[in-house]
């Protein structure tokens, strides 16, 4: 396939634009274009074409871009060639209609933006028709200006256009949600495993409610699990309400046991009952624990999540129980040593179970004191003693002194933003 000369066009250039047969006859003008996805999604089938006089755009009838040639008054039809009616398929996008003014995520932006206009080429193919395939879409003030300005020469609206810098997405990014027919980029789990849940939540927070549901729908339970732990509860309760419990169960199963009781917490009882019940009895139990204790206290901020080991362990015992951890690994900053009540007695720095050798025993390697709290412990009185000691994690024991979760710091900078 070759390029054609003046091979770039804008979808806001070319609506409007004149189609005439091969004899010169007027035909109408062209209102839309559709595409069909599927192998080739970047190819646009064909112009939908406004017959002279009618006020409303006749939606069966098109021009394949294979049967039209340009020419210096605009588009003809081909020799031998005739409109056609359009395609009666579900899948079929019009790109104004389904594509223009949506709002769309900038994978590398880490941003919602909307889509302005639509990049085209014109190409010639083996057999010496054209082709018209989609490039990019316009996000930026170039495409505004050119869709405030569409019906002026279009020599005048690109003079004007290309003074500002372009904010452009390629094609193979962009991608339709169904049934809504919302637009969105492609974000695949190989983008998604680069994002921070954080810029996700940020994305979701800028969406309207059915891309916000769409692309939360896409995420695999890990990611959706994580997630949820950075949105607010409010956004939380919006998107797990159109899943079903089973659905939801997968996602708090992945979660910080602590995060999945503040999320079921803010839901009806009826609601949080029927989730905990599709959940395996293990998780199950933990989250069940939890809900038991206030939001606003050590106990209803901790993670049950932890590391922590006899006083008789070596620093080998550490690396194998931290491959057996199935939590958040990047939670790990302290290893808490237990005597034979289970009572933690001292904590050893990660860094410093790294830089020990294999054989090290744990009880040579502890640094400073303990501190800990009691479950009951206000919210307010665990972020004090976070900004006293300067602590990465805080462990919380019950009225035994028996270890029975961690509070980490990202948890008390959540407490602090809530208040």
């Amino acid at each position: 396939m070759t390029r054609h000369g003046n091979l770039k066009t804008t979808v806001s250039a070319l609506v409007g634009s004149a189609l005439t047969d091969a004899q010169g006859a007027f035909l109408g003008r062209v209102h839309e274009f559709a595409v069909l996805p599927g192998d080739d999604s970047s190819r646009v089938l064909g112009f939908l074409i406004k017959p002279s006089g009618k006020r409303n755009g006749n939606q069966g009838t098109l021009a394949q871009i294979k049967d039209v040639e340009r020419s210096a008054h605009g588009l003809r039809l081909r020799n031998g060639t005739a409109l056609i009616e359009t395609p009666q398929d579900a899948a079929l996008v019009l790109l104004e209609r389904d594509l223009l003014d949506q709002q769309i995520i900038d994978v590398h932006g880490r941003k919602v933006v909307r889509v302005n206009d639509v990049n085209m080429d014109w190409e010639e193919t083996s057999d010496s028709t054209l082709a018209l395939r989609i490039v990019e879409v316009e996000v930026g003030l170039r495409g505004a200006v050119r869709r405030l300005l569409k019906g002026l020469p279009v020599t005048t609206v690109d003079r004007l256009a290309c003074r500002f810098s372009p904010s452009v997405i390629p094609w193979e990014f962009v991608d339709l949600i169904d049934p809504a027919r919302r637009v969105r980029l492609k974000v695949d789990q190989d983008h998604l495993s680069q994002m921070h849940p954080s810029d996700i939540a940020d994305i979701l927070e800028e969406l309207a409610p059915p891309e916000r549901q769409a692309l939360f729908r896409s995420l695999n339970e890990e990611v959706a699990a994580e997630t949820l732990e950075e949105v607010e509860p409010k956004l939380q309760k919006s998107l797990i309400q159109s899943l079903d419990s089973e659905q939801v169960a997968g996602i708090v199963e992945e979660m910080d046991p602590g995060a999945a009781a503040d999320l079921l917490a803010e839901l009806s009882e009826e609601k949080s009952e029927a989730i905990l019940e599709e959940m395996d009895p293990e998780e199950r139990q933990e989250v069940e624990e939890l809900l038991e204790f206030s939001q606003d206290s050590a106990a209803g901020r901790m993670t049950t999540e932890y590391v922590a080991l006899p006083a008789t362990g070596t620093t080998a015992d550490v690396h194998t129980a931290i491959r057996q951890f199935e939590g958040d690994i990047e939670l790990i900053t302290d290893i808490y040593l237990l005597d034979a009540e289970e009572r933690p007695f001292a904590v050893i720095p990660i860094v410093h179970v790294l830089l020990a050798t294999s054989t090290d025993l744990l009880s040579d390697l502890t640094r400073g004191h303990l501190v800990t709290c009691q479950v009951d412990t206000s919210g307010r009185k665990v972020a004090e003693l976070f900004d006293k000691y300067n602590l990465r994690s805080l462990p919380v024991v019950d009225t035994d002194r028996r270890l029975v979760g961690v509070v980490h710091a990202e948890q008390v900078i959540a407490l602090l933003r809530e208040k």
